[in-house]
């Protein structure tokens, strides 16, 4: 649900913005990335591109109604984000019950261990939070919005996890999971971003209600605050290795520029490295690319992260299906094969667990990575890459092909064509380090397999090739 920046300024009298369209999934040209100059930077994408599976998680108050987060607040986006609410012609009514939501979200089933025993078990190498949606709702304890968790409107301030941010952050950095903080540098609550008594009247979308150059006091006072928030987060939270910023339209080429660097380059000097995703913005801060809901076809050749759902939504949804383990782990083997990460998002039902479907394929992929996660971490990619239904990543000198199975019905053969050309000595089972027959063929080898015997087809048969 997010496209590219407007190309010039807005004026107050235009109300006809480009719409936000559902399933548009526009991400950064690779060709245009910036490698950063900071060598703790570049030394912590590599810590990045060694991580390969990250857990996000979209949760606010709007998971109480099981619709898109945000979104249907934008009346420039209504034909999309409004299906299945009963809205009255201007919204009017609902934005007022939707911002009220903070008065009746009490999560009390939140339990931060308990969430990250299950990413740890899952294989989560990095958590990306939503600190902050565009519908500005915190979920920590800012100083700077009294529209949070812990204010005493929402009556899960008493609640010994009031502070969410802190308290789940700490949870996960116990089990070694990396932190990343996603922030919405729009927010739709705060006035002076959705400023009232402007030429535009009630009609909102996902931009600022004033043109920001015809009023720059106002928006200065924007910049002032959103800047704060940044760096609160960054300095009462601990160590952060991502902050990832959602909304790119606000950015310098849309005339809506909150002078992200200035903060980031300062945060650098309490947080050393940490990465920044400015996303769809491009730049010296746009340190990864993200394409959403999609998979690059090629390798990007810079680092980058696919945000894909577990379920059908990015928040959470009543009566939502699941992806299996299988569809899980064969995406995320073709995107390790292209250099990539994957970012599986998971949106908590509104008492504060996880969807009991959601934590059964979390747990499904835990298993199969605990046997074959080598293939998968700290690797690199490794010509051909993927060819039919065989995925190549490579580290520390050996290749891994991946044989991917797409059904549990998928014929399982005796005799496996490999399409790797390089020198191999001998070809070993990942699983349990047995050393298979092979023979050269045109264009690569043959593996010589026991029958397979089982009723279901694996996930993935791993191949280790010893050079």
């Amino acid at each position: 649900y997010t496209t590219l920046f407007r190309s010039r300024t807005m004026t107050e009298k235009e109300i006809t913005e480009e719409v936000v369209e559902e399933g548009v999934h526009n991400y950064s040209a690779a060709d245009a990335y910036v490698w950063p100059a900071d060598p703790k930077v570049r030394q912590k994408l590599e810590w990045f591109q060694d991580q390969k599976l990250a857990l996000m998680m979209h949760w606010g108050p709007y998971s109480q109604l099981g619709i898109v987060e945000s979104w249907a607040l934008s009346d420039a986006d209504a034909e999309w984000s409004r299906k299945g609410i009963d809205w009255e012609a201007s919204g009017k009514e609902f934005k007022e019950q939707y911002f009220g939501l903070n008065r009746t979200f009490n999560p009390i089933r939140f339990d931060p261990e308990r969430w990250a025993d299950l990413a740890e078990e899952a294989g989560i190498r990095y958590l990306l939070f939503t600190t902050k949606h565009h519908d500005g709702f915190c979920m920590w304890d800012s100083r700077y919005s009294d529209y949070k968790i812990t204010a005493e409107d929402c009556p899960f301030h008493t609640h010994k996890y009031a502070d969410i941010c802190g308290h789940l952050f700490e949870a996960f950095r116990k089990r070694g999971i990396g932190i990343g903080a996603y922030f919405s540098k729009a927010d739709w609550h705060v006035d002076s971003y959705w400023k009232k008594g402007c030429a535009r009247g009630d009609y909102m979308w996902r931009g600022p209600s004033y043109d920001p150059a015809a009023r720059p006091e106002e928006w200065e006072r924007f910049v002032t605050f959103t800047q704060n928030q940044i760096k609160e987060l960054a300095a009462r939270y601990g160590k952060l290795d991502i902050m990832w910023f959602d909304a790119g339209w606000v950015c310098p080429q849309s005339g809506q520029d909150i002078r992200l660097g200035e903060v980031i380059d300062e945060i650098r000097n309490w947080q050393p490295g940490m990465l920044c995703a400015d996303r769809t913005v491009g730049g010296p801060y746009e340190n990864y690319i993200t394409p959403e809901q999609c998979v690059p076809d090629q390798p990007l050749g810079v680092p980058w992260e696919s945000c894909i759902t577990l379920g059908t939504s990015f928040s959470f949804a009543y009566e939502d299906t699941y992806k299996k383990p299988r569809e899980v782990l064969l995406l995320l083997i073709d995107i390790v094969a292209k250099g990539g990460n994957l970012a599986i998002n998971v949106g908590p039902q509104p008492d504060g667990r996880l969807p009991a479907g959601a934590v059964e394929s979390l747990k499904g992929m835990g298993r199969w990575l605990k046997l074959y996660g080598d293939a998968i971490y700290g690797t690199r990619v490794c010509a051909p890459y993927k060819k039919g239904n065989i995925a190549f990543t490579q580290k520390d000198g050996k290749v891994y092909a991946l044989e991917l199975f797409p059904e549990e019905g998928s014929p399982v053969p005796e005799e496996v064509f490999l399409p790797w050309e390089g020198e191999v000595k001998k070809v070993s089972l990942l699983d349990c380090g047995k050393e298979v027959p092979f023979t050269a063929g045109e264009g690569g080898i043959f593996v010589k397999m026991l029958p397979f015997e089982e009723e279901k087809a694996p996930i993935a048969r791993v191949y280790v090739l010893h050079r």
